[in-house]
């Protein structure tokens, strides 16, 4: 795979994944030896518009995890050039000259795609806007759900939570759409839905999906939950249990026996602690791949040069 930028889900083909699952199966090889450095003269630089703690520290532990080095702010809506005015473009034009590959947190949606067009190295989107991508986190997700389940052809899965303004939920269901006889759930308060501009992906590909608000029905019967927040201050009707959307012992007993439960972290209420024992709780499993996933992205996008 000839890869320049890594910013939206739809850019994967089902080749390009497989492709970036056995690179990724590598790295676990390669930062149980302790790492490798084999990329000691490349540099990142982590441009963070927004706070980030997992996704950075992920991202620059894969770096140098490969021998490389980072340059690293995630305070960029603080830098005297941003405060004054300059535009991101002009941003990305000079960093660029520093570095081998830009991974960008940015506030604004399209932002990964605005600086992809005028940067001179690699754009990698670490979440744009809030209703943006966040592709990386996908992947990893992704690989997590293969590596849990043995496949991803013929899968249901849940996805609970403010779906509307979820990347992570956005851009897996882009990558999960082009995956054999998946059902996807999107289970939300009707004000949090999943947007039309998925749902019409969907429709264009042939994915059986439902919208629904009460996950009652629906968790006993998908092999992956995929939790994440709502933020009660944006319901409409303040009355709204939503704690009929989180997932604790209660809801363990519905679930299927060999189900997982993933969420792209952190967390708030939305799993109970207790959780945390049941074997079918992958998701600190899940926030261990994020160091492979995005190191064997790394060596993707240098090897591409």
């Amino acid at each position: 795979m000839n890869l320049t930028h890594v910013i939206q889900s739809q850019q994967f083909s089902v080749p390009n994944l497989m492709e970036l699952f056995g690179r990724t199966k590598q790295m676990e090889t390669i930062v149980q030896r302790g790492g490798t450095r084999d990329y000691d003269d490349k540099i990142m630089a982590s441009l963070f518009y927004r706070p980030s703690t997992r996704t950075r520290f992920s991202f620059e532990s894969a770096m140098y995890r490969l021998g490389g080095r980072v340059l690293s702010t995630e305070s960029a809506r603080e830098f005297s050039s941003v405060i004054e005015g300059e535009q991101l473009e002009d941003t990305i034009r000079i960093i660029g000259n520093y570095c081998d590959v830009i991974v960008l947190r940015h506030n604004e949606e399209g932002g990964a795609q605005r600086a992809a067009a005028v940067s001179p190295v690699p754009i990698i989107n670490a979440g744009d806007g809030s209703g943006g991508q966040h592709p990386t986190q996908a992947l990893l997700d992704l690989y997590t759900i293969y590596n849990e389940c043995n496949t991803l052809d013929g899968l249901s899965v849940a996805m609970i939570g403010a779906l509307d303004t979820g990347r992570t939920v956005r851009s897996l269901a882009y990558l999960l759409s082009k995956f054999d006889r998946v059902k996807l759930y999107f289970l939300a308060p009707p004000e949090m839905q999943i947007g039309q501009d998925i749902i019409n992906h969907l429709q264009e590909h042939d994915i059986s999906y439902q919208l629904e608000s009460d996950p009652s029905d629906i968790i006993p019967r998908v092999d992956v939950v995929y939790q994440t927040r709502i933020d009660r201050g944006r319901l409409e009707q303040k009355d709204v249990d939503v704690s009929q959307y989180n997932i604790n012992p209660e809801m363990l007993k519905k679930m299927k026996p060999d189900s997982i439960i993933m969420h792209p972290l952190p967390r708030s209420v939305e799993i109970d602690p207790a959780v945390d024992r049941d074997p079918r709780a992958a998701y600190f499993r899940q926030a261990s791949n994020r160091l492979f996933v995005r190191m064997a992205l790394l060596t993707m996008l240098f090897d591409s040069e």
